[in-house]
């Protein structure tokens, strides 16, 4: 069985870390080269040295080939990964999440009849202005196979007619935040490094569009960000490159983020030293879908910058807080502390493992 697997954004390398590693576990088990991955990268990751860390150090196969899809509308993506796919003709395309890169495998697929997997199929934010939203359901109605995290997003695809060759498998996150955890312990010094104690300081990230296009938003979240940091509780900003120009060409947004010395900008960092900040840290402020996840499977309590979110569990279960971008919420939201409860959703760590196990069972 030939898969290609099409990834070009972090939350899709992490994946893939742990669904390729299980492909390998099961070719070992069977004692031959059962399933042969090919992976393809689009590039549309937004910094080249970082997917370079992300193939070294989540140990993912390199690339059979690397595209130059920065920047890339979906139909120029489609136009440099249909040919490839189109000439190799595997059994499947893989495909993971949201992204740009997500739909145009699909599209690509789809031309080339080519049977889809989609890894977190079902997810809704029912935001139809958000690019993300638009991508999970043309990507859901064109697959074959469909893997689904939680029983929302099994019920989500119900609701749409989507019912046959549905899974829910649990989190593959989940799989990497148990596998990437104990190897962080060792493998990272961001705290020394940063000369920070676990639990004296919070971690923000922001990156979606819908905050980085929209200035006032931004200066919503930024204002919020000058009167949380404080010395003894710092927050720490891994600043996405995005993120980062907009700021420089706004001089009240520069002048704003740069008046509090409280607020740490680092450069972004690779996903051990990540895992080491969530896991440490007091707080997290984020408008990342992964990270809203992340920080429950670390138990750090989490605020999302955002209005809506995919993952409603963490938040029925307190361990996260929608705020919105209004800065006067951000903070009610920091100053409250939710009852919190497990979430049994997420599934055992062992997702990517019962993906190839399903998807082997398929071929015959």
């Amino acid at each position: 069985m030939k898969i290609i697997t099409i990834v070009g954004a972090r939350p899709q390398f992490i994946k893939a870390a742990m669904v390729s590693k299980a492909i390998i576990d099961f070719n070992k088990d069977k004692g031959y080269n059962a399933i042969e991955e090919l992976i393809l990268h689009t590039g549309q990751h937004y910094d080249e040295n970082m997917s370079h860390i992300f193939f070294d150090q989540l140990s993912i196969p390199l690339p059979k080939w690397k595209l130059d899809g920065k920047d890339k509308t979906i139909d120029q993506l489609c136009e440099m990964i249909y040919p490839i796919i189109n000439k190799e003709k595997p059994d499947y395309v893989l495909l993971y999440g949201d992204t740009n890169t997500t739909l145009a495998g699909a599209l690509s697929a789809e031309r080339a009849n080519i049977k889809i997997i989609h890894i977190e199929a079902g997810l809704r934010s029912f935001n139809l202005a958000m690019p993300e939203e638009h991508n999970r359901i043309e990507t859901d109605k064109r697959s074959t196979l469909l893997f689904c995290p939680t029983s929302t997003a099994v019920k989500h695809l119900q609701n749409e007619g989507i019912t046959q060759n549905v899974y829910q498998i649990g989190d593959v996150m989940y799989d990497a935040a148990l596998y990437f955890a104990k190897i962080s312990k060792t493998e990272s010094s961001i705290l020394t490094k940063l000369n920070l104690t676990p639990k004296h300081f919070n971690l923000a990230t922001i990156h979606r569009a819908e905050n980085t296009n929209n200035i006032e938003r931004l200066k919503e979240i930024i204002l919020s960000f000058n009167q949380i940091a404080t010395k003894d509780k710092p927050i720490i900003l891994p600043l996405h490159p995005r993120t980062k120009k907009v700021i420089n060409n706004d001089d009240c947004l520069k002048q704003l983020i740069l008046q509090n010395t409280n607020i740490v900008i680092i450069e972004p960092i690779s996903f051990i030293d990540m895992i080491v900040l969530e896991t440490s840290a007091h707080k997290i402020l984020t408008d990342s879908g992964g990270i809203q996840k992340e920080a429950y499977f670390h138990k750090t309590p989490c605020i999302t910058l955002r209005d809506e979110t995919e993952w409603v569990e963490t938040i029925t279960n307190g361990w996260n807080q929608l705020s919105g971008c209004n800065h006067k919420e951000i903070i009610k939201c920091y100053n409250t502390n939710p009852t919190t409860t497990p979430i049994s959703e997420y599934g055992d760590g062992n997702a990517a493992n019962k993906i190839i196990d399903i998807i082997w069972q398929k071929k015959f």
